[in-house]
């Protein structure tokens, strides 16, 4: 298995600056810029930038940091991770990418989803009653601008579309992909709209998403739609030993996901419990090694294409996550493809 794509994801976690305060958004979103430059040295495939409206996080608009990128990058793929379709206009997000694709030379891929955030939906003036209702229509029409070179539309939750031209149209091909957080119903609507499935492993065995997998590639077959790649998005920290590692990421993952958890009432995040994620779950935390190989596993185990390290968890300091970059990109990257050929 030679064909693998391995990349990033951030969503811009508002980091620790030098004196041990919280960095103000505009510098993180500089560090995000140069962060992904570096990946880019490196040769690393992809960067996706997460879209969210909170005080935690500093990207609210992928796109346009995404524009600062393709300026000083040469061949670093351009996405989101993800943008929150629903809370957005079709028409605008595909015009926004178009753009994106044009000035980066074919280089962007946006990652569609609902989002794991609602604060979009009162900012924006949505219902969460149209939670479902929302992303359906607003995929449908996004796939349809991108293989349809003219868009006719009726539903719901927007003005219709009538024999419309969408402009700029795509110059070259942009590859799209739909965030899955875990639904059959959603694995199932990636195959039926023609787009490339995400899934993104934040917690538990990798493994345990391979039914996911095999329903897709099911649903393809059943409607007649090509297979096309499918990615897996997870967690991590690449240092010089497993013990760094653990030690750099714990109180940052702690405060990141005891805030979450006071917002949506899970119970509070222990050590014991971090440690598990670590050792068995969907955290990829370790020397390089250590995560080579359980790259390796999830990619082999699952069967499919592309992996995404989300980088940034919590408010990790910023020449923590470029040690990650530095040592995912020259070291974890040719050993994981280095295992998947038999080496």
């Amino acid at each position: 298995m030679s064909e693998i794509s391995l990349g990033l994801d951030t969503f811009g976690d508002v980091s620790l600056g030098a004196d041990g305060q919280l960095k103000p958004m505009d510098q993180v979103l500089r560090d995000v810029v140069e962060e992904a430059a570096y990946a880019d040295e490196l040769g690393i495939d992809f960067i996706g930038l997460g879209e969210h409206h909170r005080d935690d996080f500093a990207i609210s608009s992928p796109e346009i940091v995404l524009a600062a990128i393709a300026g000083r990058t040469k061949r670093i793929k351009l996405g989101t991770a993800v943008t929150i379709l629903s809370t957005d206009d079709p028409v605008r997000v595909f015009q926004r990418f178009s753009t994106l694709n044009a000035v980066s030379n074919g280089r962007a891929e946006p990652i569609l989803g609902r989002g794991s955030f609602t604060e979009s939906y009162p900012l924006f003036g949505y219902d969460m009653a149209d939670y479902n209702d929302l992303f359906e229509e607003k995929l449908e029409i996004f796939s349809r601008l991108l293989h349809q070179d003219t868009v006719s539309w009726q539903g719901r939750t927007r003005a219709p579309l009538q024999n419309v031209t969408v402009y700029p149209p795509l110059g070259q091909k942009m590859t799209t992909w739909v965030g899955v957080g875990g639904s059959p119903e959603s694995v199932i609507r990636v195959a039926r709209q023609d787009l490339q499935l995400m899934l993104a492993i934040i917690g538990g065995d990798p493994l345990r998403f391979k039914p996911y997998v095999e329903l897709y590639h099911r649903a393809v077959e059943q409607l007649g739609t090509p297979a096309r790649p499918i990615g897996i998005h997870s967690p991590g920290l690449v240092a010089k030993t497993d013990e760094e590692a653990r030690e750099r990421l714990w109180p940052h993952y702690a405060t990141n996901f005891g805030r979450i958890g006071r917002e949506r009432g899970w119970g509070p995040m222990s050590k014991d419990k971090y440690l598990a994620e670590v050792a068995h779950g969907a955290l990829f935390v370790g020397s390089v090694e250590t995560v080579a190989r359980k790259i390796h596993r999830a990619v082999k185990g699952l069967g499919v294409q592309r992996f995404d390290i989300k980088y940034t968890t919590g408010p990790v300091p910023h020449h923590e996550n470029m040690e990650t970059l530095k040592l995912y990109g020259e070291e974890v990257i040719p050993m994981v493809k280095d295992m998947l050929n038999g080496g």
